[in-house]
This record gives C-alpha cells, structure tokens and sequence, in this order.
C-alpha cells in the first residue's frame, strides 16, 4: 500500500490520509471544498462541487491515474435541492461516466454543502 499526500488538496483533518493506493486502484478519502491554497470554502453549490471535483482530481492524480479512469463516486450532497446544480458541475470533471451513489447527508465537515469521494484504475 501507498499513502497519497499532495499539496494540490486539502490537509486531512482527522486520522486518516488523502488517499491510498493498492493492488492497481486508487482510493481518495472524501474531498471537500476546501481551497488547499488558501484554506477558504467558497459560496454556493456550484463553487463548492468545482472546488471538491477539482481536490478529487488533485488526490487521484498525485496516486498515478486520472479522472479519465475512475470506476466509481460517492457523493454527499447536504441538500437534494442542490442535486442538479451539482450534476452539472460534476459532468464537467467525471466524463467517463463512473458508477456513482449520491446520498443526502445531514451535515458535512466544515458545514460544506457536498462532499466526493473516488476509486480509480491505475
């Protein structure tokens, strides 16, 4: 197993890495939209689901694949009112078309409006 740590996302806030690479797959933690440079989250669905595809990216990437080769998302979202401003925020970065879930949640870290999580070949 391998650790993923980049600068290119946000520091993990707990007792666990950004991400893991093993047996040819890519795992990333759940990314939020937090702004690695800068530590700020900006407003609005859109903002933030383009701040965590763009973390996601960052994380999969510095584990040796790219977004080209996720097989499967999970996304938390806190408001399904919220789900098709997501959706075209988040068909822009996953054109592949990965397997997905996509869960209403009743909070999420930081009070951030979505989260992502993503598993790719390498």
């Amino acid at each position: 197993m391998k650790v993923i740590s980049t600068a290119n996302a946000p520091a993990a806030i707990g007792p666990y890495s950004q991400g893991m690479v093993a047996n040819g797959i890519v795992y990333s933690s759940g990314q939020i939209p937090v702004d690695p440079a800068t530590g700020n989250v900006p407003e609005g669905i859109a903002a933030q689901a383009e701040q965590s595809c763009k973390n996601v990216a960052a994380v999969i990437e510095a584990g040796g694949s790219s977004m080209e080769k996720v097989i499967k998302t999970t996304c938390f979202i806190a408001d399904m009112g919220d789900f098709a401003d997501f959706n075209a925020v988040y068909e822009k970065y996953f054109v592949s078309k990965p397997a997905r879930s996509c869960v209403a949640v009743k909070a999420l870290p930081k009070g951030v409006l979505c989260e992502i999580e993503a598993i790719a070949e390498l």
